[in-house]
């Protein structure tokens, strides 16, 4: 496979070095340039076109976020990951990143993260390398399996959601809780693979622009209708039933498919819970956290959906789903909750 090239952009020397260093370091990266404007960007992604661009949001001269809608201005095609500072307003600038066509982000290396630079460096290669081989779909072939074709099980009325994405998954994300009825009723449980000190900003993000309430899980807290829950980043979430009330449990048990929070641990926590009353979803991500649970869900009884390929950023949990024969209902992104209520109509309120 060739080189991967990519474009370091930030107002820091020093972050440049370090990015430079950590992106180079196995040889399957080559940086082939840098920058520290936005302006820098714009012009270097036009006159060298690489496979991928890492983006600082705070700089002199042009900003992360005009580089970002300059881009879309001139249909330039290119995967962007930004570098994120952890703060409220570095969290809220992220999303509107995400929002503006960036693919994903990383936090950005500082001395008050508590990932180490390799760590953030295994990330960052992790995300280039996924989005790479999604766009020259560098995949094993597929396997061929009919979509519902499954036996005849007794179909239980639908009692909650449950969500699993990762890249593409922050945009995704806010596209469905737009369309989420005001009077839906029922919990809904997310995962979405993001680091520590995001999640709350991002759940309240989905709370401003959501008719129900959304919120980041906390240890020990009553389950409640018509509620919204994000898994923090580094903790797996879990549900307990005690007595007549649902709880949400957090641990800090190991990865499970690399990631904290893994959406195979709280589907499979679901499952105990709720049983073929869960309605799960798998969306856009690479790897393949989910597919598992899900396809687990899918033999007990549970009716599945999973995003399609085209409005997929990275097809790769939900078509590790799908190959599994896990999934009923292969549905574009913006057809998800229309499919969703679907079913739990025909499923019985």
């Amino acid at each position: 496979m060739r080189k991967i090239k990519a474009i370091i952009i930030d107002d820091s020397a020093l972050v440049r070095n370090i990015i430079t260093d950590l992106l180079e370091s196995d040889g399957s990266i080559e940086v082939i340039a840098t920058g520290k404007t936005g302006l820098d960007c714009v012009q270097l992604v036009e006159k060298l076109r690489p496979d991928v661009v890492t983006l600082d949001v705070e700089m002199p001269v042009m900003d992360g976020l005009t580089a970002l809608k300059e881009l879309s201005q001139k249909n330039i095609k290119v995967g962007v990951i930004m570098l994120s500072v952890l703060t409220q307003h570095g969290a809220k600038a992220t999303f509107q990143a995400l929002e503006l066509g960036a693919i994903d982000f990383v936090p950005k290396p500082s001395t008050a993260m508590k990932m180490d630079m390799e760590d953030i460096g295994k990330l960052l290669k992790s995300k280039i390398l996924g989005y790479f081989e999604s766009e020259h779909r560098i995949q094993p072939p597929r396997v061929k399996v009919k979509v519902g074709n499954f036996p005849s099980i007794k179909k239980v009325p639908v009692k909650a959601i449950g969500i699993g994405t990762s890249t593409g998954g922050p945009n995704a994300l806010q596209i469905l809780f737009k369309q989420f009825p005001e009077n839906f009723q029922y919990p809904i449980f997310v995962v979405q693979h993001m680091p520590a000190g995001f999640t709350k900003a991002f759940a309240e993000r989905l709370d401003e622009i959501s008719k129900i309430k959304v919120k980041e899980a906390e240890n020990g807290e009553i389950v409640r209708p018509g509620w919204a829950y994000i898994a923090p980043g580094n903790f797996h979430m879990k549900i307990q039933r005690k007595d007549m009330n649902i709880s949400i449990e957090l641990d800090q048990g190991s990865p499970v498919n690399g990631h904290r929070p893994s959406v195979d641990v709280t589907f499979d926590s679901l499952s105990e819970c709720y049983g073929p009353a869960l309605l799960p979803i798998i969306m856009t991500g690479m790897g393949r956290d989910g597919a598992d649970s899900i396809k687990r869900l899918r033999d007990k009884g549970s009716t599945t959906i999973a995003q399609d390929e085209k409005t997929s950023v990275i097809f790769g949990m939900n078509r590790q789903a799908i190959d599994l024969g896990a999934i009923d209902h292969i549905v574009a992104l913006e057809d998800i909750v229309p499919q969703m209520i679907r079913i739990i109509k025909e499923r019985g309120m």
